[in-house]
């Protein structure tokens, strides 16, 4: 009779528990393969998932899980990365080459399995091995719970733009050719708006991508820079844009008509249809400056309300020069996290560890190089090494002689960073080191820009975590002057973020993710020449602060 009485009980209990319908395991399955594609009238093969260029687009809930499974039919070894998903406790699925896995070799599988805890907004994937990601990419979008509204007014349709760029000849030809010099890579051709260029000089045949919106309505766009090398300002002619996300967290809303948007960020807009009928230009160009080649050619596209002619004349409008830095620090300088209730800023009040990187170029010796040298970079004057195995194996397994965890909290020599006057010597120093962090343990980081060889902008994307954007200026970072500037109430939150040309970035974060999580440049060219590192974040108590064993299918190297 008790026994009866309990598992009436227990009947009972669970009939109260909310149920947790929201809550799926989605599958998807990338076919990683090459396709030939024709773009500024001329065809070239390219890499892709499914045959798709931009790739597929992954939609999901929050706190679902999600199980993609990639194999590959292309002759280079292949990653996926999951720019911006936290990972939490799972980095085995986090995808940088040699970072967290060995990657997929020809004719090889690997499922990657991870949970979207706690996140909602626009993310993107990529691949994460040599120059693959500029034709290896597409949208991520996580929807909110199901029930659960958007904090700003509800869209009519959501709509995704990658941002991109495209070369008339093989990408991996590009950086290997700029490797064996030992110079810099040629620009792109063209920009793209969800993969096409628009009409470009000399090829007007081309149509542009065309976005259909029927008049009064409002439009979500998630808007990726998918591009490898170029930041870039988005407009469209005669409308105000919403911005209400980046990198898949709400902001406080504030109105634009020009958004900046650095490789590797994510940001979401409203767009309200609320003019005449007609076609509106919609653009991407770049943004740089400094004496740096770039590619001019801006990416076009159309905004067409429903009902309008197809010989109607499209509304121009004027873009930024390319070197409109008041623009970009106008659009930086709006961004604030929501900070609401149910989306509060925990921004870490205090500091375990308080690191100063510098960001440079160097030259080293390179005997077969034009000059007998090359182009690197570095973080505090350490030129990354890839190892040969997995960071994050070495990690889990205690192999030794992979990596070194000594890599430098602040630079080997302190000089006028920003400064006229450079150091002579353009050597860096050479290695696999990271830096180790207790779990839980809270970091500051100042992240500061140098003129060594040129200053420049550099996006710089943390892997495993996002943080709060605290502080930004120009020249030398001062930390008694400029640290009590720093916003420590709501501060925009990232996992990629701009330090500005000639200025510096601090960021602040909470080390809750054990594992190892890759930092880089996402100016993909820096990242070739170095311009990376890693935290190795320990195990805190218990199985719910450690990292996850491997994937039985984890790939061998």
């Amino acid at each position: 009779m008790a026994m009866m009485w309990i598992r009436v009980i227990l009947i009972l209990a669970a009939c109260m528990l909310p149920l947790s319908v929201e809550a799926m395991v989605r599958h998807y399955k990338f076919n990683v393969v090459v396709k030939n594609v024709t773009r500024l009238c001329s065809t070239k093969p390219i890499v892709t998932v499914n045959g798709k260029f931009p790739g597929p687009t992954i939609y999901a809930r929050e706190d679902d899980t999600v199980l993609v499974k990639v194999v590959n039919h292309v002759k280079y070894n292949v990653s996926i990365h999951w720019h911006g998903v936290r990972q939490l406790r799972t980095g085995w699925a986090d995808g940088p080459a040699y970072i967290t896995q060995c990657p997929i070799q020809p004719g090889q599988a690997f499922v990657y399995n991870f949970t979207l805890t706690g996140q909602r907004g626009t993310l993107w994937w990529h691949a994460h091995i040599l120059w693959l990601r500029s034709t290896v990419h597409g949208a991520l979008v996580i929807l909110p719970k199901l029930g659960v509204p958007y904090p700003f007014p509800k869209p009519h349709t959501e709509k995704v733009i990658i941002l991109s760029e495209w070369w008339k000849s093989d990408t991996e030809a590009v950086i290997n050719e700029a490797l064996k010099s030992g110079l810099a890579p040629n620009v792109s051709d063209a920009h793209t708006i969800n993969g096409h260029p628009g009409s470009v000089q000399n090829c007007a045949s081309q149509g542009g991508y065309e976005l259909q919106v029927q008049p009064g309505n409002t439009y979500l766009l998630r808007i990726i820079n998918a591009a490898l090398n170029e930041e870039l300002f988005f407009k469209i002619a005669g409308h105000q844009l919403t911005v209400v996300e980046v990198d898949a967290v709400y902001t406080k809303p504030f109105k634009t008509d020009t958004i900046v948007i650095a490789p590797g960020q994510t940001t979401s807009v409203l767009l309200k249809a609320n003019r005449a009928a007609g076609k509106y230009l919609v653009a991407a160009t770049p943004f740089m400056d400094s004496p740096i080649a770039v590619d001019n050619v801006t990416a076009t596209a159309t905004l067409h309300y429903t009902g309008s002619l197809g010989s109607t004349i499209t509304t121009l409008t004027s873009l930024p020069p390319k070197n409109a830095t008041p623009v970009a620090t106008n659009f930086t300088d709006s961004l604030r996290s929501l900070n609401s209730k149910k989306y509060p800023a925990r921004v870490p009040q205090k500091v375990d560890h308080s690191l100063f990187f510098t960001i440079s170029l160097g030259v080293n010796p390179c005997p077969t190089c034009v000059n007998g040298s090359k182009v690197v970079a570095a973080i505090n004057n350490v030129t990354f090494v890839m190892p040969k195995v997995s960071l994050l194996q070495a990690h889990f397994f205690n192999i030794s002689g992979v990596f070194i965890d000594d890599f430098p909290g602040k630079p080997p020599v302190v000089y006028d960073f920003t400064g006229t006057q450079q150091p002579t010597n353009l050597r860096t120093n050479r290695g696999t080191r990271v830096y180790r962090l207790a779990y839980n343990s809270t970091v500051q980081l100042v992240l500061q820009d140098t003129g060594m060889i040129t200053p420049e902008n550099h996006p710089l994307h943390l892997h495993g975590f996002n943080f709060f954007v605290v502080g930004r200026g120009q020249g030398n970072f001062n930390p008694k002057k400029d640290t009590k500037k720093f916003n420590l109430v709501d501060p925009v939150e990232r996992n990629t973020v701009g330090v500005p040309s000639g200025g510096w970035t601090a960021i602040r974060f909470r080390a809750d993710n054990p594992g190892v999580w890759f930092m880089h440049c996402h100016l993909e060219i820096h990242t070739t020449w170095g311009l990376k590192m890693a935290f190795v974040v320990d195990n805190g108590k218990g199985p719910n602060e450690s990292l996850l064993p491997p994937p039985s299918d984890l790939p061998k190297c």
